[in-house]
């Protein structure tokens, strides 16, 4: 007993804030030396810091050029590059397909679960089941009249600024454009972005707060545990329990649509809600709430408003940056919109352009335009970091080389898009690539274009921000002659998720014939 004591006294005397210290750092160190010699992964090149730990990828993410860095990696380290102690990078459009693709076997991260999220592909298939319908072009097509009422709101919007002869932040505005069509396509209610001319209950900003913590804090995992995923900080500080106002958002605009239907409305029989009519409307709650009544097994209320926050959250932002992305690069390259102007012009001439524009009319009739959207995808994706995925047991061989299972791999399109080797002098903003490109160039650049991502996990909303492109572009080309407030005006980008943009400042002067 005596020694058991002698040794305990031993013990705490040893456990001084100075050996506590030289301890931590000791098991800092092993660790590190731990994680650069991983199996499998330490003959990988990429930068020297990054196979230590996750610091690395988190001060890169949080430099905000985390897709600029990513492109530099690969042209100097070629198709494979470990940016982590258990991540690697790939460049490789050929492993798209494997990675991605069904059955794959490859799983995402330990993130929250919902459609966006889940690791599980069977999971996934039958969670997207109940919603697909409604992300499809066809029914996304009913609700035209609803995003031309938009657009017509923004163009008086924007009118009011051409006759003021006042630099407008165009940048901005389109993303009030793209949040009231979300919310016309998920809830047949404009958000009132357009009509403030501004944030609406902070969304914007509560979006970019969300971005900058999950994609900082994304690089080191563990650190959530400790700061929003901490159970305790609900108790210790209650009024961050409303933290996501994407969600509270959501909550409000649902309750809005259903609280406050009429007992005489056609959406109701009886005093209860119609299933069939409820089906039959364009919006997105209408469908959902309709599946919830039908088969509540199927379609939790929990489910819908993860369905409706996630179209808020996602729909909005990228589709946003794609639309910027465009513009931004007509107006740095005049003649490239001089050419897009004049196939406008020529088409609504010739009578081939309804007005406002629809969807069938823009992709049948204006070639150049199509390429102008796939450009503008191409040089700016939205996405500019690794949709990650688990290498599955058993580990896989990977552009060649065996990479062991648990390895983080993914794929960025910023890389992929970016190719030398695939798309000539990929920094320039080329739309005739998409025209002039032999069969076997068009094979590949499609093969690389990943910016709606791939496989099972492709991108539910791509109609969305399709139709919405191809629509509002041509109308306010034939409406409104833009330019910037200097030809050697530069915007500013920062990647936190989103690759966003600031600065896309225009002058806008009405057309002679609009």
């Amino acid at each position: 007993m005596a020694n058991t004591s002698e040794m305990f006294r031993t013990f705490v005397q040893f456990l001084t804030p100075l050996n506590i210290s030289l301890f931590a750092v000791a098991v800092f160190i092993l660790h590190s030396i731990r994680n650069k010699f991983r199996r499998g992964l330490r003959t990988l090149p990429g930068p020297t810091l990054a196979a230590y730990s996750g610091l690395w990828r988190y001060l890169d993410v949080r430099s905000g050029q985390a897709h600029k860095t990513a492109i530099d990696l690969h042209r100097k380290h070629g198709s494979l590059v470990r940016i982590g102690p258990n991540h690697v990078s790939i460049s490789d459009p050929r492993e798209i397909k494997k990675i991605y693709g069904l059955k794959s076997g490859y799983t995402k991260g330990k993130v929250e679960v919902n459609l966006f999220g889940t690791r599980d592909e069977d999971y996934h298939r039958e969670l997207k089941k109940p919603v697909a319908n409604a992300f499809s072009l066809t029914t996304l097509l009913t609700n035209e009249p609803a995003v031309d009422s938009c657009t017509n709101l923004l163009i008086e919007k924007l009118t009011a600024y051409a006759d003021a002869s006042t630099p407008v932040d165009f940048g901005e505005w389109l993303q009030f454009y793209t949040f009231d069509v979300v919310g016309e396509i998920t809830f047949a209610k404009k958000l009132g972005f357009l009509e403030k001319g501004g944030d609406v209950d902070g969304m914007i900003q509560a979006i970019e707060d969300l971005l900058v913590y999950a994609s900082s804090i994304g690089q080191v995992p563990v650190w959530h545990n400790f700061l929003m995923g901490n159970p305790l900080l609900p108790i210790l500080f209650p009024s961050m329990e409303g933290w996501n106002k994407v969600l509270t958002f959501t909550l409000k605009a649902v309750n809005a649509v259903i609280g406050n239907v009429d007992e005489d409305s056609k959406l109701k029989k009886d005093g209860e809600f119609n299933i069939e009519s409820l089906d039959k409307q364009g919006d997105m709650l209408s469908k959902w709430f309709a599946v919830k009544l039908a088969n509540p097994e199927k379609m939790s209320t929990r489910d819908i408003v993860v369905h409706l926050s996630t179209n808020v959250f996602a729909g909005s932002d990228t589709t946003a940056i794609a639309l910027r992305a465009v513009f931004y690069n007509l107006l740095k390259n005049p003649a490239k919109m001089q050419k897009l102007v004049k196939e406008i012009d020529d088409a609504a001439a010739a009578g081939l352009l309804s007005s406002p524009i629809s969807f069938k009319d823009s992709t049948k009739n204006l070639p150049y335009m199509q390429a102008v959207l796939k450009e503008g995808l191409r040089i700016h994706p939205s996405v500019g970091l690794l949709l990650e995925r688990h290498v599955p047991a058993g580990g896989a061989v990977i552009c060649g080389k065996p990479i062991p299972e648990g390895t983080i791999v993914g794929i960025n399109a910023w890389v992929t898009q970016h190719d030398p080797e695939v798309f000539p002098n990929p920094d320039q903003f080329e739309p005739e690539r998409w025209l002039d490109a032999s069969e076997e160039q068009l094979k590949m650049m499609e093969q690389s274009f990943f910016a709606f991502g791939g496989g099972s996990r492709t991108c539910i909303g791509r109609h969305i921000a399709i139709m919405e492109m191809a629509k509002l572009i041509p109308e306010i080309l034939r409406r409104f002659e833009l330019s910037l407030p200097s030809p050697d005006h530069e915007w500013h980008t920062k990647n936190i998720w989103f690759v966003q943009q600031e600065g896309l400042i225009c002058k806008l002067k009405r057309r002679q014939q609009a």
